[in-house]
């Protein structure tokens, strides 16, 4: 599917205009003139990002980057404004925002902002696919292999193993070997790798 940027902006000249200069750039665009036309449209599950202005009447940017998240829309946010504070611009980063640019804004900026910020959002739902087949796999282990599974990523030794649990090293070879077909992979490395990457913080 490919990406949209959605623009939100009150002010009909500035939709038009960025709408036209993402276009220009090759962007899929959709505009909103209000925050209320963004939460009842149907681009959430489309993979993208979202320009919006601070300064709206009804919902304000700030709480507009809220409510998307309340929803579970993931789409990374850029914010412009022309009455930014540096109070504004810090509580709208520590929120997730990709960038906050001034108005008038400078094309490049925005297209280069535009860009990181969809290339955040693929690296984010590429990983979210990646946890969910994990998590897909690892839902089809036994009890004692998701113990095996613990075991093994922390570095034991099968005869670490077996005593740990009590039983034979014949019998954690046995698990370990299922619970590798089940994880669909085929070394410890590999393992180790997936198993981490879909379990570090931030990876939603």
């Amino acid at each position: 599917m490919q990406a949209c940027v959605s623009v939100v902006d009150d002010d009909a000249l500035v939709l038009r205009s960025m709408g036209r200069l993402l276009r220009a750039a090759g962007f899929e665009v959709r505009t909103y003139s209000s925050p209320q036309d963004l939460l009842g449209g149907r681009a959430g599950g489309q993979p993208g990002c979202v320009v919006m202005d601070l300064s709206m009447p009804g919902l304000d940017g700030l709480e507009l980057q809220r409510e998307l998240a309340a929803n579970g829309d993931p789409r990374p946010v850029i914010f412009v404004s022309a009455h930014g504070s540096i109070t504004s611009s810090v509580e709208a980063m520590k929120a997730g925002a990709v960038d906050f640019l001034t108005k008038p804004v400078d094309a490049r900026q925005l297209i280069g902002a535009v860009n990181a910020a969809i290339e955040k959002d693929r690296r984010s739902r590429e990983t979210q696919a990646q946890r969910s087949a994990v998590d897909a796999c690892f839902a089809t282990l036994t009890p004692r292999e998701r113990e095996v599974l613990d075991r093994v990523v922390a570095g034991r030794l099968n005869k670490q193993i077996a005593a740990e649990l009590g039983t034979a090293e014949k019998t954690v070879k046995v698990h370990r070997a299922s619970m590798m077909r089940k994880m669909q992979v085929d070394s410890l490395a590999d393992l180790v790798r997936i198993w981490t990457a879909t379990r570090s913080p931030g990876t939603g």
